[in-house]
């Protein structure tokens, strides 16, 4: 079994050993929160892709299922069960998914359907859509809802001439579908962070907010550099196209990827997304010696509430059932502090959600900001902190491992606190994740990995010149509660030369 890893996370899901990424499947099913998941059972490598499996009655309580969907050995999928999302119909679940294999470079669209409330499947006999619209570059990833009496699809793409695109198809059956042309196709766009929309788009997502007003969700893909950033382009859904405003970065730290999305029962989106390791790959996906000897790597995010505010802005929050984990409050504290002068808070867990209002001083010259410190000697520490020349919000990692294959650096958000403004931010902590929301709806995933044997401590902290206010609370989080089913036998059946199970 693998060295028991400090920096293993309390709430998030993920398996207690080996390699996962995309969230897949997240559809509400026969009393349940359904959540699969990119995961290759042998290793901590992204390699052999299975669809792992977890569910919820509630989002705190939960199984960790067998693996729900695995590789067919010299079948059209024999090269990974790669993403794709699930619909709930007429009493059965249906997978759709990306059928990988490596002497093509597309992945074809296929299906599986579940008739026991998602345990086992049954994949379908055929590809659905085999072959990629003309002029393709790239083509995977099928999201699939009902729109009134008809089926729609969108696949992730980019096409030959620079554009990324979500490919669309309808259908009336979820059997057979037709192509209606790109629903939203675009060359690549600015974002904040110097990053762009990129040439290719992965892992599409549409979240419907009625009266023709959506969002599309993206994972910008990188020809040269593969997997980077999620994006978000509002707009009115108008049937064969998407007209769509701006593009917006969904979440503006760098380990965050992939999103996908979950219509609650009471109608909420809900979405989940992939943060990937920071530790020594040279890129996502690559090897790394760190996670082989710790033997795993990655984890599913928080799930988020989704909504759309009135000026566009696509707004996410943690789901109202994670305040159920919550425990002791550990601190509570407001007053003001000085540059150079910190105020000392207290002590914290490893995994911890706080609530805090930073303001930023009415001249100007002063903003205020938290340090945590993960070593005795203060040496090592997270800073969460406005800028006090743009008001902005910065999240810096530069000192916050003394392991030197963690990777370093700071990210912003791009919300402006005006002199006199204060920010009101939620921080949920988790062993080696961040996971921080300001109020106005943005968000910004980190990880780090903090090597000091604690007790954490929390200080008050001030930029620029002269004073400013600070208002927190916080508590510790108790670890979801998760009954592993995990090694129930296996019995996915998949089709023999009839169509039939085997």
């Amino acid at each position: 079994m693998p060295t028991p890893d400090p920096h293993f996370p309390a709430v998030h899901l993920r398996p207690p050993a080996n390699w996962i990424n995309d969230p897949n499947g997240l559809v509400f099913h026969d009393g349940h929160y359904h959540v699969y998941f990119q995961y290759n059972p042998h290793s901590a490598r992204h390699a052999d892709m299975h669809w792992g499996h977890y569910r919820s009655p509630d989002l705190v309580h939960w199984e960790h299922l067998p693996i729900a969907l695995a590789p067919t050995a010299g079948g059209e999928d024999t090269g990974g069960v790669w993403s794709g999302n699930a619909v709930s119909t007429d009493g059965k679940l249906i997978a759709f998914y990306s059928a990988k294999r490596d002497d093509r470079w597309w992945q074809p669209i296929t299906s599986a359907v579940s008739h026991d409330g998602g345990l086992t499947f049954t994949k379908h006999p055929d590809l659905l859509i085999p072959q990629p619209p003309d002029d393709t570059s790239m083509f995977r990833d099928p999201y699939v809802w009902r729109d009134g009496d008809r089926w729609r699809m969108l696949v992730g793409a980019g096409l030959t001439d620079g554009r990324g695109a979500a490919q669309q198809y309808l259908s009336d059956d979820l059997e057979h579908w037709e192509y209606a042309g790109p629903f939203l196709a675009r060359v690549p766009e600015p974002l904040p962070g110097g990053v762009d929309t990129e040439e290719g788009w992965e892992c599409v997502q549409y979240a419907d907010f009625g009266d023709g007003r959506g969002v599309l969700l993206l994972s910008a893909w990188d020809p040269h550099g593969g997997a980077s950033h999620s994006a978000a382009y509002p707009g009115h859904d108008h049937g064969a196209h998407f007209a769509a405003e701006a593009p917006q970065r969904l979440d503006h730290g760098p380990e965050f990827y992939a999103p996908a999305l979950l219509r609650a029962p009471d109608h909420r989106w809900l979405m989940w997304g992939w943060a990937w390791e920071a530790r020594d790959a040279a890129q996502v996906g690559a090897p790394s010696t760190w996670t082989d000897e710790v033997g795993w790597a990655g984890m599913l995010t928080l799930p988020r509430e989704v909504t759309l505010g009135p000026d566009g802005g696509v707004r996410q929050r943690p789901a109202r059932e994670l305040d159920a984990l919550r425990g002791e409050e550990t601190l509570r504290a407001k007053g003001q502090v000085t540059p150079g002068v910190p105020c000392d808070l207290g002590t914290t867990g490893r995994s911890f959600d706080l609530t805090a209002r930073l303001q930023r001083s009415a001249d100007g010259g002063a903003a205020a900001g938290l340090r945590l410190l993960t070593s005795p000697d203060g040496s090592e520490y997270l800073d969460i902190a406005l800028d006090p020349a743009t008001g902005e919000t910065v999240v810096d990692r530069t000192h916050a491992s003394h392991e030197p294959r963690a990777k370093g650096g700071s990210w912003r958000i791009p919300r402006t606190a005006e002199p006199g403004e204060s920010v009101e931010l939620r921080i949920v902590v988790d062993c080696s994740i961040a996971e921080i929301f300001l109020g106005t709806g943005e968000a910004l995933t980190l990880r780090f990995y903090a090597l000091g044997e604690g007790p954490w401590r929390l200080q008050a902290r001030a930029g620029g010149r002269g004073a400013a206010a600070f208002d927190l609370q916080a508590w510790q989080l108790n670890p979801i509660r998760i009954q592993d089913k995990s090694d129930l036998p296996l019995t996915s059946a998949v089709p023999d030369g009839n169509g039939g199970p085997s």
